[in-house]
């Protein structure tokens, strides 16, 4: 099978995945009741259909920043809310919560800095680090720190009703989301997506090591820029609208690498749809869990996630062993 039809057969499936979201529920609304006027059109105008473009929008920038950080790091472990920028741009939402940001756009700006921050920092960390301990040490240090700095900021917060939305928020899910989020969150998106993809000359060439790159004309400061600019604004958008929900960008390429090849930026493509069916599948079936309420999406991403980061670390350092 050609690369040409593995791409159609991801797109189909998204679109199907796409239409499937628009359907499972607690109420089931048939194909059939969305073209003839029936009453229950309006739960897939008004609810479900933001709720999907938003699985759509933020798996796809997911599964596409994880491919360029793996690519523009060189490691398989890479992955923003592995690394911590997730966390970063939770706790820059959280300290324009907690300073009385009302929400909007106010959230979004703070949410967008604190990724971009952490990127740049993590980028500074590892770029002449070839070692995946050094890596994921930083990571580790960069999550927690987001991680305790969120805590404390939420233990002074004032009100105690913000404190619960706050915390409900950070699990990560797309519940009650809408078209007003759809409008702030996709124009980041969109133009941190752009950057990102910008970048796949620059890591096929980088995949060569970094004399080899310079000598193919690979300015190494622009790439960084875009890199940290474009993970920033789609990383940072995304948890703004959605809370934290991990893993995509780590499991996705990963999966895909055997039927696309190992080339950085022939992948960035395929991960980018990969991104979108699994948000898309995992957000329908988390609506389908038995109970009143439904299973927060980022719980959800992170009992798949975690697992199989361990089995990916545990596979690395079965290779630096032999």
């Amino acid at each position: 099978m050609t690369r040409s039809m593995r791409l159609a057969m991801l797109g189909l499936l998204v679109a199907l995945l796409f239409l499937g979201s628009l359907a499972c529920g607690k109420a089931w609304v048939p194909p059939g009741a969305w073209l003839d006027g029936d009453p229950r059109w309006w739960i897939i105008v008004d609810l479900r259909l933001p709720r999907a473009v938003l699985a759509l929008a933020l798996g796809a920038v997911l599964g596409l920043s994880g491919a360029v950080l793996q690519g523009y790091l060189r490691n398989p472990l890479a992955d923003p809310g592995v690394v911590g920028v997730s966390s970063a741009a939770a706790l820059g939402a959280v300290a324009a919560l907690v300073a009385g940001a009302a929400g909007g756009a106010t959230v979004f700006a703070a949410a967008i800095a604190g990724a971009a921050a952490a990127m740049a920092l993590l980028a500074a960390l590892t770029w002449r680090s070839d070692s995946t301990v050094t890596f994921v040490l930083a990571g580790t240090v960069l999550a927690s720190l987001a991680g305790a700095l969120t805590a404390f900021l939420i233990s002074v917060a004032p009100n105690p009703y913000a404190v619960a939305e706050i915390m409900d928020w950070l699990m990560g899910a797309l519940t009650d989301r809408g078209w007003p989020d759809v409008a702030l969150a996709l124009p980041p998106m969109a133009v941190g997506a752009a950057l990102l993809w910008r970048t796949a000359p620059a890591l096929d060439a980088l995949a060569l090591g970094e004399v080899a790159a310079a000598s193919l004309g690979i300015h190494a400061g622009r790439t960084r820029a875009l890199v940290v600019a474009g993970t920033g604004l789609a990383v940072g958008a995304g948890v703004a609208a959605t809370g934290v929900i991990g893993f995509v960008g780590l499991v996705v390429p990963h999966l895909l690498r055997p039927l696309f090849g190992h080339r950085p930026g022939a992948l960035l493509l395929p991960s980018a749809l990969g991104g979108a069916a699994l948000l898309l599948a995992a957000d329908s079936l988390v609506r389908l869990a038995p109970g009143a309420g439904e299973v927060r999406l980022g719980v959800a991403m992170a009992m798949i996630g975690a697992p199989f980061f361990l089995f990916l670390l545990l596979g690395a350092r079965g290779s630096a062993w032999r």
